[in-house]
């Protein structure tokens, strides 16, 4: 268990000797080795005792607090020595627009390949998607990336290439499922619920990858820098937003793993309610851990530990990009 997610109403977090406690109204929810763990995630109202807290600190164990819809309110996070040179070295690359821009081109790249890889497997799944269109569009935008002369020319190209994407995902989905588009803040739908919920998780578990190596999650190359915005995360998430988001919520609502009791309509937007959120950690837990063989590696590892592979190789990019960085590609 490598992530703990505290999401009970009420629950209180709690340590007893090398051991976390999930406690509530002094009923034992949870019993967890300290060592474990490699992160803690609160959802919603839920409390942690002070020799808790303590311990997670003197663990270098993340402290996570995110809200019911899913957007992270905070972190709390030990003094740990950062690698300076390093950082250093990020920084100076952000002032050089050909290294960004070679960045983001295979970033890009790699993820409309992704994409492209899911809708051919959904296509082969489903007789009624007609998509031979969709396929032959991402392969032409996968083509204009390599050719992009400006970041802005190529985050024409990603959303282009998204929207055809969508096309063919949505008509995945078993019939009563409404998804016409994406929407955000709130979202609108199930689905929608599930991919922000999902991208929110996975932005969070990038940022711990890109902290162990020693890189800034918040200064990134090819997102918009803003106040705020982990913008190097979102970077790295981008070759795996369909792999593992994507494909793990036609996967959660395909197979009835939730069903339309498990969300709840308020703040104008749908939801998971506690018992829904609950499965849907559970399985995403078991998608970050379940293996996989990347190209270039003779092992399989999962894909919380690629999170990291891949935050290292950026960290030889930055330090000597005679080299481009390689992001994962879906089989």
């Amino acid at each position: 268990m490598p992530t703990l997610y505290v999401l009970e109403p009420g629950a209180r977090l709690e340590k007893d000797y090398q051991r976390l406690l999930v406690v509530k109204d002094d009923e034992l929810l949870m019993r967890v080795p300290l060592q474990r763990v490699t992160q803690v995630v609160f959802i919603g109202r839920v409390g942690v005792t002070t020799p808790a807290l303590h311990a997670l600190l003197a663990a270098e164990i993340p402290l996570l607090f995110v809200s019911r819809s899913g957007k992270l309110q905070g972190r709390l996070l030990p003094p740990t020595a950062k690698n300076l040179p390093l950082r250093q070295e990020q920084y100076r690359r952000n002032d050089q627009p050909p290294f960004c821009l070679a960045l983001a081109r295979s970033i890009v790249e790699n993820k409309i390949h992704n994409q492209r890889t899911l809708a051919l497997r959904l296509i082969r799944r489903h007789d009624h998607i007609d998509g031979k269109q969709a396929v032959t569009a991402l392969k032409e935008a996968q083509q204009q990336t390599k050719n992009a002369a400006a970041l802005d020319e190529l985050m024409g190209i990603e959303g282009h290439a998204a929207r055809v994407y969508f096309r063919v995902y949505r008509q995945a989905f078993h019939a009563g499922w409404l998804f016409k588009k994406r929407t955000r803040r709130p979202p609108k739908d199930p689905v929608n619920a599930l991919l922000s919920l999902g991208y929110t998780f996975l932005t969070n578990s990038m940022i711990t990858a890109l902290e162990a190596v020693g890189l800034d999650p918040y200064l990134g190359y090819f997102h918009s820098e803003k106040y705020g915005r982990p913008t190097l995360a979102l970077d790295l998430i981008e070759e795996f937003r369909t792999p593992i988001v994507d494909s793990l919520t036609l996967t959660l609502i395909n197979r009835g793993i939730l069903q339309a009791h498990d969300f709840i309509h308020q703040d104008n937007g749908v939801f998971l309610t506690t018992p829904g959120m609950r499965r849907f950690l559970q399985n995403f837990s078991k998608k970050l851990e379940s293996e996989l063989k990347p190209y270039g590696l003779d092992r399989k590892i999962s894909y919380r530990k690629l999170f990291e592979v891949q935050a290292r190789k950026l960290v030889h990019f930055i330090q000597d990009n005679s080299d481009n960085y390689r992001p994962f590609r879906a089989r």
